[in-house]
Parts: structure tokens; C-alpha cells; sequence
């Protein structure tokens, strides 16, 4: 590393085009990584049934979590890194890298066994009732195998783009979500191996993932990995970890979230509705994919810069950003509100030859999911500030604020929501429960994003 490396643009490009810069790879790869998922989940629901949506959304906590502590150690760990390369710390950069896959290998490898050993009572708890549990075990097992792999793929992706090289994590993120799409068509669709094809065919797409990963650490990084670098020191541990912790929370807090509210639909309605949850599930990924692109492209700018102690830049950055992400937001609203039944009737089979169980149950998805999903997307136009004010602490190393605004939608707010209100309100207090709480989070995390930018970029 040297004054020549790209980190180092980070710095001195405008804020415009920087943003510009880290968000469109960031947004492309999520697209396609959402697209990805979308197109398993149209896979699944045409060619296997209804029910195997809810066998995916049932699983999806588990392996999301596991898959998340690698996405933790990466954010969190990136945002040191990206201070330390700011600050021309190139020795405490590679020691971050290294403590960063030594924390990931170490935690998701032990999760990974608990999760095999305890699969069928994890699976019961998640939400999984006798209509689909055969099929959420399938995919599950087989899944886990390779979730290691994830959990690497999800650290390393983060990496990169700390490196300010975002075009080679977009393509992290885009190889294994084009390789799961032929393997779905390949071991579903051809093969007819129904779940196990789908789970395999997941568990591939890590395979290429891990692999274009690795290949670019090896020739491609700024960062020249060495065994010393991979031993574990206190110091930097408690620092990767405390910013860490702020979107391991975040992911716990989701998967919490996930199994209550599959649970909850379960009780106040059935299969059905948890199948509704997983199609609405994958539109919030695939839909926001510009809005989380822009969040991802200011994560190492307001890093650098506040390591550098460019404060001025710091303050631009959040402006742009909370413009740019409130516009995209705007007119992905606008989509949802217009041509919500034809979204949903992608992922239902209109195949003659169904048997009338699988007709029914597509006809009352698609009756029940336009409604919840113009529900679920009312607000928003408004989760631009809550997006980037939490990503700004946690840019800056400050962990409790992080932690704390982070939680705010999902914690807060979402899980006593969706306690209370379906008691009223059956199945819909679930749906009215995501705007309530976008609309809450959002005033809290502008206030507290306000106060702080007054008080620590005011006069530098």
C-alpha cells in the first residue's frame, strides 16, 4: 500500500461523484442478489408449490444470522479499516483484515454444527408447522452445509469496498446470484429435484462466491494477508467487535423478528400468510436495492473522511446521500403503490394442470398479498434518514449510538407492533405495523443524527 492506492480517491474526489462511485456497483450487485432471490423464490412457488415459500421463509432466519456475523465482522470491521487507511495506518489495516477472517472462520463455523446438531427443534421454532416442515428441513440441511462460505463472502464483500474498489464487490455479489439462477433452472426445473435442488443450488452460489472472493485477496487487494496478521489481538478485537455488535444486533433483531412474525401469522391466520410475508419479504430487498446501494456507497466515504478528519466532507457526504436515497425512495413507493398485483402474480403459477389445492392456494395469495404489500411499503419515501443517520455512527466508530438507532425500526418499534396490533387487528395489524414504525424510527434517528452532526462537524 501506498499514497497511489485507490483508498486514498476516498479522500479528494467530489462527494457527488464518489457517492456516485461506491453506490451504483453496490446497488447493481444488490440487485442482482436480490433478483436472485426473487427468482428462487418464482422457482420455488411455480414449480414446486406455495407451501415451499413458506419452507423458505421459515429457514431464511437461521441461515441469515449465521450468514450475518460475517456481514457484522465485515461492516464493522470495515469501518476501522477505513479509518485506519484514512489515517495512513497501513500496518493496522492489515491487522484488522486478518483479526476479520479469524472472527468470522472462528464464529460462524460453531454456529454452522449448533445448527445442524439442534435442526429439527430450530426448525419448530422458527415457525414451521406439519404442512411444510419436511420441505423447510430439506432446505435447510443442505443449506447449512455451505453457510461457512457465506458468512466469508459477506466479510470479504465489505472489505473491498473499504478498499474503494466497489466494482469488484458488485461482482461478488453478482457471480454466485447469476450461478444460483442456472442452478435453479438446471436442478428444479430440468432435474425436477424439487427443495433439494433449490437448497443445492444455493449452497453452489456460495461455492462461487467464496471462490471469485478469494481470488481477489489473493491478486487483487491493496491488503497482502500474512499469518501474523490472522492471530487474534485483544485491542483489535474489542474494536472490530464493539462496531460489530451494531449490525450483529441488527441482523439478530431481524431474524427475532422474522420467527415472531411467522409465528404470529401462523396464529392469527395460516400457511398462506407466511407465504405472503415471504413474497413480501424479497420485494423489500429488491425494491430498496438503490436505497441500500447509496447506504453502502457512504459507509467507507464518511469513514475515510472522518478518519482524515475531513469534517466538512463527513457533512456533505450525509446530505447527499439522505438526498439521493429520499428520491429513489419516492419513485420505488410510487411502483409499489401502482402495480402491486402484477408484481405478485410473477411469483404465482398460472400453469393449467395444477391440482385444485395448489389453484386455490394461488388464488388466495393472490388475492390477500397486493393489499399487505401496499401496507408494508406506505412509508417509504421517509426511511432515508433513519438508513443513513444509523450508518453515520457507526462510519464514525461510535457503537452505542450506532446500536441503539439501529434497533430502532425492528426493535423498538416493529416486534411490540406486531404483538399488540394483530390482537385488534388480526393478520393486518401485522401489515399496518411496518409504516407505524418506519414513520417512528425515522423521527427518532433524524433527531439524534441532527443533534450530533451540530455538535461534532459544526466548526471543523
Amino acid at each position: 500500500m501506498g499514497s497511489g492506492r485507490r483508498s486514498a480517491e476516498l479522500g479528494t474526489k467530489s462527494i457527488g461523484s464518489l457517492l456516485l462511485q461506491q453506490a451504483v456497483p453496490a446497488s447493481i450487485g444488490i440487485l442482482v442478489m436480490s433478483l436472485n432471490m426473487i427468482v428462487d423464490t418464482i422457482f420455488v412457488g411455480r414449480w414446486i408449490g406455495p407451501l415451499a415459500i413458506s419452507a423458505i421463509t421459515v429457514v431464511i432466519p437461521v441461515t441469515f444470522f449465521i450468514g450475518a456475523i460475517g456481514l457484522s465482522i465485515g461492516i464493522g470491521g470495515s469501518s476501522v479499516l477505513s479509518r485506519a487507511l484514512g489515517a495512513e495506518n497501513d500496518s493496522k489495516a492489515l491487522q484488522v483484515f486478518g483479526n476479520q477472517i479469524t472472527l468470522t472462520l472462528l464464529s460462524s463455523g460453531l454456529l454452522a454444527v449448533i445448527g445442524l446438531v439442534f435442526q429439527n427443534q430450530l426448525i419448530q421454532f422458527f415457525g414451521a408447522d406439519e404442512s411444510f416442515q419436511d420441505l423447510a428441513l430439506t432446505y435447510y440441511r443442505i443449506v447449512l452445509y455451505g453457510i461457512v462460505m457465506l458468512a466469508l463472502c459477506m466479510m470479504g464483500n465489505n472489505v473491498i469496498r473499504a478498499e474503494g474498489k466497489p466494482k469488484f464487490a458488485m461482482y461478488a455479489m453478482m457471480l454466485p446470484a447469476i450461478g444460483n439462477i442456472f442452478m435453479d433452472w438446471l436442478l428444479i426445473k430440468v432435474f425436477d429435484m424439487g427443495m433439494e435442488g433449490a437448497a443445492w443450488a444455493t449452497f453452489w452460489s456460495y461455492a462461487i462466491c467464496f471462490g471469485f472472493i478469494l481470488w481477489f485477496f489473493l491478486f487483487k487487494s491493496e491488503l497482502r494477508l500474512t499469518f501474523h496478521a490472522l492471530r487474534l489481538k485483544r485491542k483489535l478485537v474489542n474494536e472490530i467487535s464493539s462496531l460489530s455488535a451494531v449490525t450483529l444486533a441488527r441482523q439478530a433483531t431481524i431474524s427475532v423478528f422474522t420467527v415472531l412474525i411467522n409465528n404470529v401469522l401462523i396464529v392469527t391466520g395460516d400457511a398462506l400468510d407466511v407465504a405472503t410475508y415471504g413474497i413480501i419479504s424479497r420485494m423489500l430487498m429488491f425494491a430498496l436495492f438503490p436505497v441500500i446501494g447509496v447506504n453502502q456507497g457512504f459507509l467507507p466515504i464518511a469513514g475515510y473522511n472522518y478518519g482524515a478528519e475531513k469534517f466538512q466532507r463527513v457533512r456533505k457526504s450525509i446530505n447527499i446521500s439522505i438526498v439521493y436515497s429520499s428520491i429513489l425512495a419516492l419513485l420505488i413507493f410510487a411502483i409499489i403503490m401502482i402495480f402491486p398485483e402484477p408484481i405478485v402474480s410473477i411469483f404465482i403459477s398460472n400453469q393449467s394442470g395444477l391440482d385444485a389445492e395448489t389453484l386455490a392456494n394461488n388464488q388466495t395469495l393472490l388475492e390477500r398479498t397486493p393489499k399487505a404489500l401496499r401496507w408494508v411499503f406506505a412509508a417509504t419515501p421517509v426511511i432515508a434518514i433513519q438508513l443513513i443517520g444509523s450508518s453515520y455512527f457507526q462510519a464514525i466508530g461510535k457503537a452505542v449510538p450506532a446500536l441503539l438507532l439501529s434497533l430502532t425500526k425492528q426493535g423498538f418499534f416493529l416486534i411490540p407492533l406486531i404483538l399488540i396490533l394483530p390482537e385488534f387487528y388480526g393478520v393486518w395489524g401485522v401489515w399496518i405495523a411496518f409504516p407505524i414504525a418506519d414513520v417512528l424510527s425515522t423521527i427518532v434517528t433524524g433527531y439524534f443524527l441532527n443533534k450530533e452532526v451540530r455538535k461534532t462537524l459544526r466548526d471543523k
